[in-house]
């Protein structure tokens, strides 16, 4: 069926976006008991919503569960459908005897782990989500949008245009992420990450009028960067990841990790010579930055890791990360 007639004629649920101009319709049916699902082949289906009828979607997956809501949602000219499940699975246990790693989130790599190699390239996750035409087209597309009368047409065709561009890239970074995750949380029991506030690490450096603010080109520059990689999105694939193998995620306090040096634990700003290059001013360990990001994050989140419980028992303590306990992190999981 049309779903975009339909919406129009009984009236839907708006989410708004970053753009003040563009409503991305999304809706949701919380009553799971009312909704049929009929499957037509190995990869269709069709699901029968309240005053909308029947819709017909592409099962991608089988349910295996007992659909408890489900979500409509647009993203430029496609209709998504999403169910909630519930699943007889019980939580899985951690073990001990399975690994340990520790993720660093930068915006050279979106992440690396703290048993990565630079030399083979193991253990660094990235991907370009925007190729060099799709660059070049959406360079031309802003400069029409810039000459295109507001409340016209050709406006409306331009901004749709840059929508199906961005809309690819966002579907490649959902895809890099679950991915990466689905790589990070098998045959591990815990993974470390930072505790990140990305929302406030990207706001905007301009400042007002009575206080300008300073290096704002390049605070612009460093929160695209950061964007980009889809820091917050990668933790969150990691969390969904994680409810299918047990793993435990933890987020530690990332203060000093990026300062610290892994073998004698001296904390000196001068040691990160650059985004890559990692030199102790003490003992002389060269490594590359990122690598030694990920090994002190995970001694952090390692020494306090003995002292969680089970899930349901329940939270253990968690371990700072300042210069004196950060050592003191680090010693007890070398003892």
């Amino acid at each position: 069926m049309d779903l975009d007639k339909a919406c129009r004629v009984h009236g839907t649920w708006a989410v708004r976006w970053k753009s003040k101009a563009s409503w991305q319709p999304s809706m949701r049916f919380p009553e799971g008991r009312n909704l049929r699902v009929q499957q037509l082949s190995r990869k269709w289906a069709r699901v029968k919503l309240p005053k909308l009828g029947w819709v017909r979607f592409r099962l991608s997956r089988a349910l295996g569960g007992v659909v408890r809501s489900l979500t409509l949602r647009r993203e430029g000219r496609h209709w998504y459908v999403s169910f909630l499940v519930d699943t007889p699975e019980k939580e899985r246990t951690v073990s001990l005897d399975r690994g340990r790693v520790g993720v660093d989130r930068g915006v050279k790599a979106a992440a690396v782990t703290s048993d990565a190699d630079p030399a083979s390239g193991r253990g660094f996750f990235d991907r370009c989500f925007m190729s060099p035409g799709e660059t070049e087209r959406y360079v031309r597309l802003q400069r029409r949008l810039a000459r295109a009368a507001k409340g016209s047409r050709r406006r409306a065709r331009v901004k749709a245009a840059m929508a199906a561009i961005k809309g690819r890239v966002a579907r490649r970074r959902r895809d890099f992420q679950a991915q990466t995750a689905r790589a990070l949380v098998n045959g591990n029991a815990l993974v470390v990450i930072e505790d990140l506030n990305t929302r406030g690490m990207t706001a905007s450096a301009k400042g007002t009028v009575e206080q300008p603010g300073r290096m704002v080109s390049q605070k612009s520059g460093l929160n695209r960067a950061i964007l980009d990689k889809g820091w917050y999105g990668l933790e969150t694939a990691l969390r969904s990841a994680a409810r299918t193998t047990g793993t435990r995620i933890r987020k530690i306090n990332p203060a000093y990790t990026s300062q610290t040096c892994p073998v004698c634990k001296r904390v000196d700003a001068a040691s990160r010579k650059s985004q890559a290059e990692f030199v102790c001013t003490a003992c002389s360990h060269a490594e590359h930055a990122d690598v030694v990001g990920a090994k002190n994050t995970l001694a952090a989140g390692h020494g306090g890791y003995r002292t969680w419980s089970p899930p349901g028992v329940g939270r253990g303590r968690e371990a700072s990360t300042g210069p004196s306990a950060f050592r003191r992190a680090t010693a007890s999981v070398d003892g």
